[in-house]
């Protein structure tokens, strides 16, 4: 008879599950029984870390949840920061647990793997933490996951089974699948006050956030035929194509883009939350002295600062969908001319470019090569000197190619583990992986989990001997640097070392022929560029 842990993996599977990472343990192994006759793939991570940060990866390109299998205690604490970073970006992820048995719960006794209350200690990071007390509760608690990442603002969900439940028979459980709910759409009423608004605008702008990253096509074509101004944030990037003459850039507190915002008569805000970590490195509070109209998925997001003139809680695909069907049938085309509005935009474009840090420049020339030599690539980016710049610049050319932890709560060690997520996502994809030398450190090890894999990503690794960005800040504010230079080890022989290829570029023509020859790989590609060395770069 199947036990509740071995029908867990055919439960999984029902709702599309194909990929879970994790590391088995003796409280786990339970859960592992079922996954052979599942037929869904396991990935072993070195770190549960790792396991979270592949798993936020695979969401976000895919837009379907990651999916982690943990063990009891240390594994809960280890995941808790990926948790923290999907919590923060509105990832999807459904991390399953072990917990202790259900007579051992709360007493302290100082059983494996115990914690005072493992529930508690990630509810803070996860849109709800349920621990199941009899398998039959199984299949709703999954469906009420499911639910929320299909229909609700996706966040983490934490489901934990005691170790009597996992080992309990399963007989009791049902398979049939219920059906879940969709997206709320927009109510009409508002939409056509939203139409009429925009319509009337004679200096529109619209701000296009992660929240819209599903919009497609719509976003487009509601910027042409509003005649306005687009900012792409950084968890949108590729929804506008890179070359729109509307677009102006991504950084909100640039000077030029901060006055383009203060002083349009309307902005349009989709699925943004106009986070300060959009606007790195000098966030600021944003001034609208125009309408403000905020469509957004979640109506707590819509109360929040900024306050909106008109709030419109929808999906963004829904809600653009329906508001270029009433301004095409009501209100015709847009205020201004293309070709006005596509000069203003190179103007604010240029205006932008140049008050950028002499840093971002040589940012953009390497970055420039490795998209000349890969093309279409995802871009996954850690907390370092060279995404920073790249938030600045590089648009890719299609949504969920671009995403990094400098966002929302901008957690050291992410890029590695999430890009193997994307690969795994998107197999027959170049995916670049952007970090530097500290953060690398964080999860060095998952270099292993990409051999084992056939995981050909590219490592570009930015090596400034230290947490540059840091040591940088700490220099501004005359606070002498601390802690901030660090022991740098040899990443080539490490690298090597995990089976991995390894080489140090020290002029952007080797870096173009050490891209060109990465076709037919099957193992990661380290590729170190110190920072000094490339000072110069042109």
């Amino acid at each position: 008879m199947a036990t509740c842990g071995e029908m867990l993996a055919q439960l999984l599977a029902d709702r599309g599950v194909e990929l879970v990472f994790g590391i088995p343990g003796v409280h786990t192994v339970e859960l592992y029984r079922g996954l052979p006759a599942s037929g869904i793939r396991h990935v072993t991570p070195r770190h549960e870390q790792g396991a979270g940060f592949m798993a936020d990866g695979y969401a976000r390109v895919t837009g379907k949840p990651g999916v982690c299998f943990i063990i009891t205690g240390p594994g809960m604490t280890n995941i808790a920061t990926a948790m923290g970073q999907a919590y923060a970006d509105s990832i999807p992820m459904l991390v399953i647990s072990s917990v202790n048995r259900s007579d051992h719960l709360g007493l302290g006794e100082g059983r494996l793997h115990e914690l005072r209350s493992q529930r508690d200690l990630v509810a803070g990071v996860a849109a709800f933490s349920h621990t199941v007390t009899r398998p039959e509760q199984l299949p709703a608690i999954l469906d009420r996951a499911f639910a929320l990442f299909r229909s609700g603002r996706p966040r983490p969900v934490h489901i934990e089974l005691p170790l009597d439940v996992i080992a309990a028979p399963g007989e009791g459980m049902r398979r049939k699948l219920t059906d879940l709910p969709g997206r709320p759409g927009p109510e009409p009423a508002r939409i056509a006050r939203a139409a009429a608004l925009l319509a009337a605008a004679k200096r529109p702008l619209v701000v296009f956030g992660g929240g819209a990253a599903d919009a497609g096509p719509a976003a487009g074509e509601l910027v042409d035929r509003l005649g306005a101004l687009a900012v792409n944030t950084i968890n949108a990037k590729g929804l506008l194509d890179p070359g729109h003459p509307a677009l102006l850039g991504e950084n909100m507190a640039a000077p030029p883009i901060f006055e383009a915002l203060k002083s349009a008569d309307v902005v349009l805000a989709v699925g943004t939350e106009f986070g300060e970590t959009e606007m790195y490195p000098g966030p600021k509070e944003l001034r609208f002295d125009g309408t403000l109209i905020r469509i957004d998925l979640d109506p707590a997001q819509l109360l929040r600062a900024p306050a909106p003139d008109l709030a419109i809680q929808s999906d963004a695909r829904m809600a653009l969908a329906l508001l270029l069907e009433v301004l095409a049938a009501r209100h015709g085309g847009g205020a201004r001319p293309a070709a006005d509005v596509a000069a203003e935009a190179a103007e604010i474009r240029a205006a932008v470019r140049r008050t950028w840090p002499a840093a971002y420049l040589v940012h953009e020339r390497v970055l420039a090569v490795v998209e000349q030599v890969l093309g279409d690539a995802v871009w996954v980016g850690d907390s370092t000197q060279l995404v920073y710049g790249a938030n600045q610049f590089l648009r890719p050319r299609r949504p969920r190619r671009f995403f990094n932890s400098t966002t929302g709560y901008g957690t050291l060690g992410y890029a590695l583990p999430a890009a193997l997520g994307a690969k795994l996502a998107t197999p027959d994809d170049p995916v670049v992986c952007m970090i530097g030398d500290g953060g690398l450190q964080f999860t060095l090890p998952e270099l292993a989990t990409a051999v084992e894999q056939e995981l050909a990503i590219l490592v570009l690794l930015w090596n400034n001997f230290g947490y540059g960005e840091i040591r940088n800040y700490m220099v501004e504010k005359q606070i002498q640097p601390i802690g901030v230079d660090l022991h740098t080890p040899d990443f080539l022989k490490i690298a090597e070392g995990f089976g991995c290829v390894a080489e140090r570029v020290t002029d952007l023509a080797q870096l173009s022929g050490s891209l060109a020859s990465l076709e037919g790989r099957k193992v990661p590609t380290l590729l170190e560029i110190r920072e000094r060395d490339a000072a110069g770069w042109s």
